[in-house]
């Protein structure tokens, strides 16, 4: 078997879905993603290898990362290239392929990095890389960093994931793909390359009509992740005229675009299946392209990827089929309260001793501790919980001590994420001797395994609508941490009120006043619930707060888990209405 095809994954059948991605996140020392997109997609990957789902994945090969985040006294971030080697991880392959950009050819190579299920199935994962001596400095420099450079770089960038990726798939010998899955826009150019193979299966060489367009919007499945306008690419036409020439223009042109290339909207009018990443975002999406059918699969988190040591050891006793199935998890509520606490106290000194050993701040473990931990944008609303200190210094003093870790990076060009990680440092000087405050550099998945399995309580205040689906509480519901969350995203279907955490405030739909307005009800809402039910349960009803750490993971962890997503993408994206499909993954 070629050396580009992993035998065990596909026998005698070709893959049947090539899952595109921007970023991936499969491996701490490999800092190809920058959030929860990529460690969804990393997720993904894992899920399909334990349920032995045929499936390869495309992404670029960022040499430099995302960036490496160093923060001064004062909060100010600063960043650099993430130094990693890249042979210590990936294996390089063989094909090369070209395609053209600006009017030049610019030359790809690939690696892989093979991902193993827990049965011993294996999916691969090829990262392209144009870092060849063949091509000129500025495009080496393509697969350089992930969300770097201005719209030239970027729209280039996702050519090379696109039409790159199509072409590389067939280099490396996966020639019959069923679904090609766009993991957000970025992938959308991808139709570009499934027009040439369809003009190419029927000896034609010339343009693409509407029909040859309508023969490739049954192979695609688009899923959405934003309900924010800034995060659904838009290049201009003279712009993208130029980079894909003026023989792809034209064809995507038959697709659509015109004034614009709008990357989610060529995917929504070239993909048979579009869904949004939680209930409310399917609804929100829908409003946003009314043209189109949008159905919602929410998001969910590897199992086994993010639950804490402790934890995996308790249900490898109790519940020994849970890697596999992790709707097992359902049986937690039979798991005695006191292992559920031990494993959970285990998670949290491992936490404490690594705060006090990296900022010395002398973290208790005895004390009630909330986690805040997601990318620093301004929708995040980073610093709600500081709206008035004289409130969080009587909450302290009146309802029990509690300590507060925050962890994140905003994106280089972010201002208004970086002043706000600028004024939580302000914050915590000012509530120094009252409530204990760290920030904590460098947020990543190592950094996060740690945070979503050591804290008491996990804090989510997004403005909504705008939290598409948020991963992060789904990952502390995995080790018994309840939510203390707005109710927007995943938590709108997760929150149960005192059994799986506690709600901010009411329903997206009641929350119609203005940012600030909303800001000043939130605030409100949060310390309301910290003095009068959140903490007045750890401190004064521990056997109830640790029966709602047994029912987060009994009622969420159960089914926020990819798995669970994965097998609603089989059933409901990739094989309906495909009776021919179905019968594959079947077999």
């Amino acid at each position: 078997m070629p050396d580009g095809l992993i035998g065990e994954m596909v026998g005698a059948k070709s893959p049947l879905v090539a899952y595109f991605s921007m970023e991936i996140g499969l491996n701490p020392g490999v800092p190809t993603y920058a959030g929860g997109l990529g460690v969804l997609a990393g997720d993904t990957i894992r899920s399909a290898a334990d349920i032995r789902l045929p499936l390869v994945a495309v992404t670029l090969l960022y040499r430099g990362g995302h960036f490496f985040q160093r923060l001064d006294e004062h909060g100010t971030q600063s960043e650099e290239p993430v130094k990693w080697v890249v042979e210590d991880f990936l294996k390089p392959l063989d094909p090369k392929v070209q395609i053209e950009l600006e009017g030049r050819m610019v030359h790809i190579g690939v690696w892989r990095y093979v991902l193993s299920g827990e049965t011993g199935y294996q999916i691969p994962v090829y990262f392209l890389d144009t870092d060849l001596p063949g091509n000129s400095e500025w495009d080496r420099s393509l697969t350089g960093t992930l969300y770097g450079g201005d719209q030239r770089y970027r729209l280039c960038q996702e050519a090379l994931l696109g039409l790159g990726g199509v072409r590389m798939l067939q280099a490396v010998g996966h020639r019959q793909i069923g679904r090609f899955h766009l993991n957000e826009g970025h992938a959308s150019l991808l139709v570009l390359g499934l027009l040439e193979e369809a003009l190419a299966s029927v000896g034609v060489d010339k343009e693409p009509s509407a029909a040859v367009v309508e023969a490739v919007r049954p192979r695609c499945v688009f899923t959405t992740h934003t309900p924010v306008p800034a995060g659904h690419d838009q290049f201009p036409a003279d712009m993208a005229e130029r980079v894909v020439g003026a023989r792809y223009w034209r064809w995507l042109q038959l697709c659509g675009q015109t004034q614009t290339l709008n990357m989610t909207a060529l995917a929504l009018s070239c993909s048979r299946y579009v869904n949004g990443v939680a209930m409310k975002h399917g609804e929100v999406s829908q409003g946003m392209f009314p043209g189109y059918p949008v159905h919602s699969i929410t998001n969910g988190v590897h199992a086994t990827t993010w639950m804490a040591p402790s934890f995996k050891a308790l249900f490898d006793r109790h519940l020994p089929d849970w890697r596999r199935d992790p709707l097992t998890l359902r049986y937690t509520v039979g798991v005695p309260a006191a292992d559920i606490w031990a494993a959970h106290d285990e998670a949290k000194r491992r936490l404490i001793e690594f705060i006090n050993h990296e900022t010395n701040e002398g973290f208790d473990v005895n004390v009630f501790t909330i986690g805040f931990a997601r990318r620093a944008a301004t929708y995040k609303r980073l610093t709600l919980l500081f709206h008035d200190l004289d409130r969080l210094k009587a909450i302290a003093q009146r309802a029990g001590r509690f300590q507060l870790v925050f962890a994140g990076k905003a994106h280089p060009r972010d201002h208004g994420g970086k002043e706000l990680i600028r004024l939580v440092h302000q914050f915590r000087e000012a509530l120094h001797g009252h409530v204990p405050v760290v920030y904590l550099c460098n947020y990543d998945m190592v950094l996060a395994k740690l945070l979503c399995a050591g804290v008491d309580v996990w804090l989510n205040t997004p403005l909504p609508p705008h939290e598409a689906s948020g991963t992060s509480g789904m990952k502390a519901a995995m080790n018994g941490v309840p939510s203390l969350s707005v109710l927007d995203g995943w938590w709108i279907e997760g929150h149960i009120e005192g059994v799986t955490g506690w709600s901010i405030g009411d329903r997206v739909e009641a929350c119609l006043e203005p940012s600030s307005g909303m800001d000043a009800c939130h605030a409100s809402a949060l310390y309301d619930k910290l003095e009068q039910k959140v903490l007045p349960c750890f401190y004064k009803d521990r056997d109830h707060f640790i029966e709602m750490m047994r029912q987060t993971i009994a009622v969420n962890g159960s089914f926020f888990n990819t798995h669970r997503m994965l097998a609603q993408y089989v059933n409901n994206a990739y094989s309906a209405l495909d009776e021919s499909f179905s019968k594959v993954l079947a077999g």
